[in-house]
Order: C-alpha cells, then structure tokens, then sequence
C-alpha cells in the first residue's frame, strides 16, 4: 500500500507538469462546449429534438469526449513510453509493481475524467442553462460503465502497441471514429435510424444514449449500459492477454 500511495504521489506530480494533457484532458471538452454554446442556433429549442436545445445534447457528448481523449490518446502513451524506456522492467524488481504503476493510472486519469466531467455539467448549468441529469443515480452509474470501458480501451491499445509512437498512431487511427460515435459531428439520437442502430452497437455510441436517458430523466437502458460494459469487458481480457511489462 505505501508503494501504491508513493507511486500515486509521483504520478499525480507528472500529470500537473503536464499543461497540454491538462488542456486536452480537462480543459478542451468544456471549452467545445462554450464554443458550441455561445451559437445562437444551439440555443433554441428545436420540436424534433422534443424541445431540447443543440446545446443540451451536447453536454452527454463532451462528457464522453473526456473519456475518448483519456482512453486514445494521454494513458497508452504514458504507459508506453515506460515500457519503452524500461521503467516497468525495472520496477518488477521492486515493492512498487508495474501492476501498482497501472492501478494508479487508471486512478489518475478517472480523476481526470471526473474532473472535466462536473466542470462540464458546471459550465452547462451556469452558463447556457442546461438542467443537470435527472436521473443522477443512473446517470453515475452510465458514466462508471463509461469510465471502465474507455480507460479498458487505453490498456488494450498499450497492450497492442510495443512503442509511444505506435501508441500514437493507433490511438489516432481510433480517436476520429470514436468521435463520431460520441455523435460530437452529429448528436446520435438525431442520426438516421439505420446508422443511429449500427452506433449504438459501439461501446461509445451505446455509452452516449445511456448518459443522454438519465439526462432527461429515464433510467439508462440496460442493453445500452450491457453494450458498454460487454466492450470493456473484452477490452480488458485483450489487455491482459497482450500486456507486456517489458
């Protein structure tokens, strides 16, 4: 447990040196959400979205641009980049574990993920008026699913990947199609109804429309939240078959 707490200690010490991480991580996702807020267009009331705003449905859609940023692209490079440099090795030797060094990683970054998520939901409620989930017990619970799943998604492409910069790479080859299944290009629940079901199979489209229900007030499905969370758990078991320490 000290070997833990010393690592968490360290780790959370390089993470705050990290001005663009912190941007993209915490800071970027409710700065679109501003952007996105201050059009004109995004702040009225539309029948066919039910009488919601642009501006209400994209606050589900920022939230998850915060799990995305983690999962793609600030974990697996972290990760790498010590395997790469053979810092896991080299902690095998001692009480402070490569599995201790991953345990605080996804630690680091959920708070992160915390962090952009309530500033988000802050901003949208000051700022522009968008209501808070109603459903706030299942809207934690869709959010948690959420977490796992898209920091499962940062252990496989660690696992996948023998260097940062092929960390990188893959990291960006999934960070665009994730963000279309987060519906940042086009909300999901306004997508055609063939493509909005062909989204809703992916782990970040099923995690969209489950954060948007208990936003309006419903209980999140539970074939989306059993999409999400059947994603991370094959994520997971990829990540462990493949993890390399060194």
């Amino acid at each position: 447990m000290s070997a833990t707490t010393a690592i968490l200690r360290t780790e959370a010490r390089l993470f705050r040196r990290e001005p663009a991480v912190i941007f993209w991580l915490i800071a970027f996702p409710t700065l679109l959400l501003t952007i996105l807020g201050l059009i004109p267009a995004f702040r009225q009331a539309h029948p066919e979205l039910g009488g919601r705003r642009t501006v209400d449905l994209y606050v589900p859609i920022v939230v998850l641009l915060s799990v995305i940023m983690a999962g793609a692209q600030t974990m697996p490079g972290v990760l790498t980049g010590y395997r790469e440099r053979g810092i896991l090795r080299r902690m095998s030797t001692t009480p402070a574990s490569p599995k201790s060094l991953l345990t605080v990683q996804i630690l680091v970054h959920g708070a992160a993920i915390l962090v952009s998520v309530l500033l988000a939901l802050a901003v949208g409620r000051i700022a522009f008026g968008v209501a808070l989930p109603r459903q706030p017990a299942g809207y934690v619970l869709a959010l948690a699913v959420t977490v796992f799943t898209g920091l499962a998604l940062g252990a496989t492409i660690s696992a996948l990947s023998r260097t940062a910069k092929v960390a990188q790479t893959l990291g960006t080859v999934v960070f665009f199609p994730l963000m279309f299944t987060a519906g940042v290009y086009v909300p999901v629940s306004v997508m055609p109804e063939v493509l909005r079901r062909i989204v809703e199979l992916t782990p970040i489209g099923a995690a969209s429309q489950a954060l948007d229900q208990a936003t309006v007030g419903h209980w999140p499905s539970w074939s989306h939240l059993g999409v999400t969370g059947l994603w991370g758990a094959l994520l997971v078991g990829v990540a462990v078959r493949w993890f390399r320490w060194e």
